[in-house]
């Protein structure tokens, strides 16, 4: 399928074949499986994908992509949703639902925070993401990749990076390194914040004053007695908690009498 990559669809075609045949590895479809695929492009992993299932499901916001790939494949094996992903509702599709996708950087954050939303319903996540994402989801407390996108997806998902892959692997070949990460959720029980709008405020202030101590940072939702009656020193920092700790911070404010007003 003969196209031109489009900048302003941040357009990076996955074109080595043995990445490929690594990446299907890893995310080792089989054959009943329920996956979607987003941003499939030319079809680099759409092919080796339908070679494993019977089905598969994809959502390419290019409109010639989307045409060439229904051309190209029969309907009864792959479903073509011509669309936006960051509006699409995955709770349309079977689960439990597989995503997968070499992900645009330029929408690469908030996709992944629309895809949280569904998190009970999806079984796992394989993205091919710009490596300094991945490095920012998957890192541990007091690193100093470690904020808002770690925690946020640390809360609902087990994350794994799996592997690296040079520019090279690309066509046209992107500016940075990617690199594959493996999400799955951790399931309805290990997600104990009462109030989830007031867990997401707190991240929401405590990071975009993460060189303030955390007394100063959530000055207009905490008092020092509400961290330290969390079990939160106020001196440290928001790279400094562990997704727990965030946990217990928002379970003791919900506790107070109109906790959910608060921010």
């Amino acid at each position: 399928m003969a196209h031109v990559a489009r900048k302003r669809f941040g357009q990076h075609f996955l074109v080595d074949r043995a990445t490929i045949a690594r990446i299907v590895r890893e995310i080792d479809p089989q054959a009943d499986d329920s996956i979607v695929e987003i941003g499939p492009g030319l079809g680099a992993l759409t092919g080796p994908l339908l070679e494993r299932v019977r089905r598969l499901h994809v959502i390419e916001l290019d409109r010639d992509l989307a045409a060439g790939l229904r051309l190209h494949y029969p309907a009864d094996r792959l479903v073509v949703h011509q669309g936006d992903a960051l509006g699409f509702d995955f709770s349309a599709l079977p689960s439990p639902l597989r995503v997968v996708g070499n992900l645009p950087y330029n929408i690469s954050t908030p996709l992944l925070f629309h895809l949280a939303q569904f998190a009970v319903q999806l079984k796992d996540l394989h993205f091919m993401l710009q490596r300094e994402v991945v490095e920012r989801m998957v890192s541990a407390p007091s690193r100093s990749e470690y904020g808002r996108l770690s925690v946020a997806l640390q809360y609902r998902f087990a994350m794994r990076r799996l592997l690296r892959v040079p520019a090279g692997a690309f066509r046209p070949a992107p500016k940075v390194e990617s690199a594959l990460v493996r999400m799955e959720p951790l399931g309805t029980a290990q997600r104990t914040a009462r109030d989830e709008l007031l867990f997401a405020r707190i991240l929401s202030h405590a990071f975009s004053h993460r060189r303030k101590t955390l007394r100063n940072a959530l000055s207009a939702l905490a008092t020092a007695e509400d961290l330290a009656a969390a079990g939160i020193e106020p001196g440290l920092r928001a790279e400094n908690l562990a997704v727990a700790d965030f946990v217990a911070l928002a379970n003791h404010l919900a506790g107070r009498q109109g906790g959910s007003d608060y921010g």
